[in-house]
């Protein structure tokens, strides 16, 4: 069995455009209605859009590789970055607001130059502490001489999915990469050029760690160039991580097989129109979060009060589950459970909260989304 990077020229790519044309043409259509009505939105609802996309394209691109970060903590770092209210959210860590930089270094600058400084200083933001969960890693760097393996099953019986090109070859690689990223803009299909960057960037897999949330990011600049526009109304991340083993499946078989990536831009494009399909759910709660607030503009909250609202805002109408008890208001705000039940009793007054179910532990609360 052989890699994909071990044949001669192996980034000839090849792929069939017949079976091809059907998916990029539904994919344009949906890429140019979704652009279309954003167009009409104001300023400040096309920076609350940005910072909805934003923070679930974080969330998404980490909770890929496994890593679980607190959207609470993901939103106050965009809202920072973005310039909006932080109003009831806490400070962002240092991982956080260093993925944020990467996404939005990718997004907004994406006429910038491609470097390989560039590339090692995302690694690097990544990894503000040059640790990977309780491991030391090399930051900045390319990975060391070691082989790179992705693997699973217990020990004594794993299972090699995929090994990287060797480090010796990881210089030369990259530099090819960049040069071909300069070279193919407005030569490829912007679409599928996003896909063969991610395609290509994944499989020489350059760092240590990182590289997935690289790729994607990478994914996200192509986009933006193709679309010429830095502002991001959809999240790749979020319809891979819906279909996570998908993904993993179809870069294994791609990457054991020969210059033919036909099905992985089959993949890719499936992936970007149910993305973009699902970003007017995002976009929806733009829309109701903007009218709910507009409606209590007038409205007196502590920041306690701010705090839960804007955490039920996020879920949506019927996505907060099981509806806010005194007792997760009490959580979410570390406050006393006889405070909760003063301050919701004071925003189902203001008519900001509606009680729902029984009575005593059983009753629960939502929010009035209509006026």
């Amino acid at each position: 069995m052989r890699y994909i990077w071990q044949y001669p020229n192996w980034t000839d790519f090849l792929w069939q455009s017949d079976r091809l044309i059907e998916p990029l043409g539904k994919s344009r259509f949906c890429q140019g209605k979704l652009l279309a009505g954003v167009q009409s939105m104001d300023v400040e609802l096309n920076r609350e859009a940005q910072a909805e996309i934003l923070t679930e394209e974080t969330v998404r691109t980490a909770q890929i590789e496994g890593q679980m970060l607190d959207r609470d903590s993901v939103r106050s770092s965009v809202a920072k970055h973005l310039g909006l209210s932080t109003a009831g959210l806490p400070a962002p860590d240092r991982h956080t607001d260093g993925l944020v930089d990467v996404l939005l270094d990718a997004a907004k600058n994406f006429d910038r130059p491609l470097t390989i400084e560039r590339l090692k200083s995302w690694q690097a933001a990544l990894f503000p502490t040059g640790y990977s969960g309780l491991h030391k890693i090399r930051v900045g760097k390319w990975r060391g001489t070691e082989p790179m393996q992705v693997v699973s099953g217990p020990v004594g019986r794993e299972k090699i999915h995929f090994e990287a090109p060797p480090h010796d070859r990881i210089e030369e690689e990259i530099k090819n990469f960049l040069s071909w990223w300069e070279e193919s803009r407005g030569k490829i299909d912007g679409l599928l050029r996003a896909g063969i960057a991610h395609f290509r960037f994944i499989t020489i897999h350059p760092f240590e760690d990182g590289n997935g949330r690289i790729a994607r990011a990478l994914t996200d600049m192509a986009l933006a160039q193709d679309e010429n526009n830095s502002n991001r109304f959809y999240s790749l991340s979020s319809q891979i991580m819906r279909n996570r083993e998908d993904y993993y499946n179809i870069l294994e078989r791609s990457q054991k097989s020969d210059s033919d990536i036909t099905d992985w831009l089959l993949w890719f494009l499936e992936c970007f129109k149910n993305a973009l399909n699902r970003s007017e759910i995002l976009i929806s709660k733009v829309f109701a979060k903007a009218a709910f607030w507009d409606r209590h503009r007038k409205t007196v909250m502590n920041v306690r009060q701010q705090k839960a609202v804007n955490r039920l805002l996020e879920a949506g109408p019927g996505g907060f589950e099981g509806g806010l008890t005194t007792r997760k208001y009490a959580s979410m705000t570390k406050t006393s459970r006889a405070t909760a039940y003063r301050e919701i009793a004071d925003l189902v007054g203001k008519k900001v909260l509606m009680t729902n179910q029984g009575k005593g532990r059983n009753v629960n609360y939502s929010l009035i989304f209509e006026g």
